[in-house]
C-alpha cells in the first residue's frame, strides 16, 4: 500500500513548530511529522508530514497559508521494501584503513583493512555520507599519527560507526551515546555484529548529560558528528570533558559553517589540527591546548 509524504518550507523555529502541531490536529492527521532546520544559514525549517491516506490537499493549502509557508509539495510513495532497496545500491566505502560495508558486499571485504559492518537502518552513519567518511579519515590520520586513544566517546553516535571504529584502533572500552533510542539500539546491534559489543557501552542521552559519561571524564578522544548549531552549543561541554592535549573530531557541518565552529571552540581552548572537505562538508580535528 503506498503512503504519502508532505513537505513545506518556513522562516523561524517556532512558526515550523506551531505548523508541525497544527498538522497533528487535523482530523484526519498524519502517522509522523518532522520539523528540521535547513543547515545552510538561510533560517529555514522543512516541515514534513507523512500519511497513510492520500492528505486532504485543500487543509494543507490552508495551514501553509495561515503560517506563511511555501505550499506542501505532495508525493505518493510506493510499496517497497526501501531499506532493502538502500542496501543494493550502497558500495563499500573506503576512509583510510577503514572498509564500511553491508552484509551483501561480505564476499569484497580485503585483507589487512579494518572491517565495519554497517547494515542500512533507520539510523544515521553508513558511511557513504561525507561527513562519515570524512571522520573516518581524520581517526585514521589520528590513528597513523602514532596517538593512542585510552578513553573515547562518540556523541551523537547514530549508528555507532565511530565509536567502532576507534574499538578497531585501541584497545580500550569505546562510550557511545545518542538521543534517539532506535539510534542507540541500532548501535547496540552493529557492536555486536562486529564482535565489539562487550567493547562499546551504548547510552541514550543528551550530549553529555548522563552519569556514565560523567564518571568517565576526562576523555582523551571525542568524535561528535551531528551539526553546527549542537556542535557550537556544546563547545563549553566537550572543554570541560576533555583531557589537556585531548583530542575532539567534529563534522556535521557545512565548509561555510567551519569558521563558526572553530572560533566556537578557539574560545573554549581548542586548536584546529586538521580540516577535511568533502564536497560541500568539513571535517575537523582539534586539540585541546
Amino acid at each position: 500500500m503506498p503512503t504519502y509524504t508532505s513537505l513545506t518550507t518556513l522562516e523561524g523555529k517556532d512558526a515550523a513548530n506551531d505548523l508541525g502541531v497544527a498538522l497533528e490536529n487535523l482530523d484526519s492527521p498524519p502517522y509522523g511529522i518532522g520539523v528540521f532546520e535547513i543547515e545552510d544559514g538561510s533560517g529555514l525549517y522543512e516541515v514534513g508530514a507523512y500519511f497513510i491516506d492520500a492528505p486532504n490537499e485543500i487543509e494543507l493549502l490552508i495551514l501553509s497559508t495561515a503560517y506563511s509557508a511555501k505550499p506542501f509539495v505532495v508525493s505518493e510513495v510506493p510499496d517497497k521494501d526501501w531499506v532493502a532497496e538502500v542496501r543494493r545500491e550502497l558500495a563499500p566505502v573506503e576512509a583510510g584503513d577503514f572498509f564500511v560495508y553491508g552484509s551483501h558486499d561480505s564476499d569484497k571485504v580485503p585483507a589487512n583493512c579494518k572491517p565495519l559492518l554497517i547494515e542500512a537502518a533507520m539510523a544515521f552513519g553508513t558511511g557513504h555520507h561525507g561527513t562519515t567518511k570524512g571522520c573516518l579519515t581524520a581517526l585514521d590520520n589520528l590513528f597513523k599519527s602514532g596517538f593512542i586513544g585510552t578513553n573515547v566517546v562518540d556523541i551523537g553516535c547514530g549508528t555507532a560507526v565511530l565509536a567502532m571504529a576507534a574499538a578497531l584502533c585501541w584497545s580500550g572500552k569505546v562510550l557511545a551515546s545518542d538521543i534517539d533510542e532506535i539510534a542507540t539500539e541500532t548501535s547496540k546491534a552493529n557492536a555486536h555484529a562486529n564482535g565489539l559489543g562487550d567493547r562499546i557501552e551504548v547510552i541514550t542521552c543528551a550530549g553529555f548529560d548522563h552519569p556514565d559519561l560523567n564518571a568517565s571524564a576526562p576523555y582523551d578522544l571525542i568524535l561528535a558528528n551531528i551539526l553546527k548549531g549542537p556542535l557550537v552549543a556544546l563547545a563549553p561541554d566537550m572543554s570541560k570533558n576533555s583531557i589537556l592535549g585531548g583530542y575532539i573530531i567534529l563534522s556535521g557541518l557545512l565548509n561555510t559553517q567551519a569558521d563558526a565552529v572553530i572560533d566556537a571552540y578557539s574560545d573554549e581552548s581548542f586548536e584546529l589540527v586538521d580540516h577535511i572537505k568533502i564536497t560541500e562538508w568539513s571535517i575537523l580535528t582539534l586539540r585541546k591546548i
